[in-house]
């Protein structure tokens, strides 16, 4: 049970990670963030069968689209924090490193390559994009920015946990 709560902590906190980092380059390069209500339009369609759009944008809105949208993207971060401990086994958890999560994060980026993007009407690996190789770079830099955010949530609830047992 213990670890469903840190597997739950450091998926949430790796996604916080990563969305920090889209406002900081929003700020910083003007680059806008992904909008999650279209993900959520992407897949409140999916219940009429709907799978793949020409453009997720002319699509017709789903009531709650935003809020599906974020739902989806917290409980994918979760899911690919259980991953990870799938992978390098709970004693990552208490002992966590870098590489497992970063070569994770980096790993996921296939999903928005070969599912989401081609979906939502963007071609494979942002393919039909007006500039695809600077949609890859920054898919590419956002779920390293994910991978280092399961690293950061682990050693962050380590540090927590270590000053609790000092109590």
């Amino acid at each position: 049970m213990e670890s469903i709560v840190f597997i739950l902590l450091i998926g949430i906190g790796a996604t916080l990670v990563m969305d920090l980092w889209a406002l900081l380059r929003k700020q910083l390069f003007g680059i806008a963030p992904t909008n999650w209500g279209m993900v959520g339009r992407w897949i409140g369609h999916m219940r009429k069968g709907q799978f793949r759009h020409t453009s997720i944008s002319s699509a017709h809105a789903v009531h709650g689209e935003s809020t599906i949208g974020w739902t989806a993207h917290y409980l994918i971060g979760i899911a690919y924090a259980a991953l990870l401990i799938f992978i390098c086994g709970e004693s990552w958890l208490f002992e966590p490193t870098l590489g497992p999560a970063v070569a994770l994060g980096i790993a996921t980026v296939v999903a928005p390559f070969f599912i989401l993007q081609p979906g939502m009407g963007a071609g494979i690996a942002a393919s039909k994009t007006p500039n695809p190789n600077t949609a890859r770079l920054h898919s590419i830099i956002n779920h390293v920015v994910f991978g280092v955010g399961l690293y950061l949530s682990a050693m962050i609830l380590k540090l927590v946990l270590s000053l609790e047992l000092l109590n």
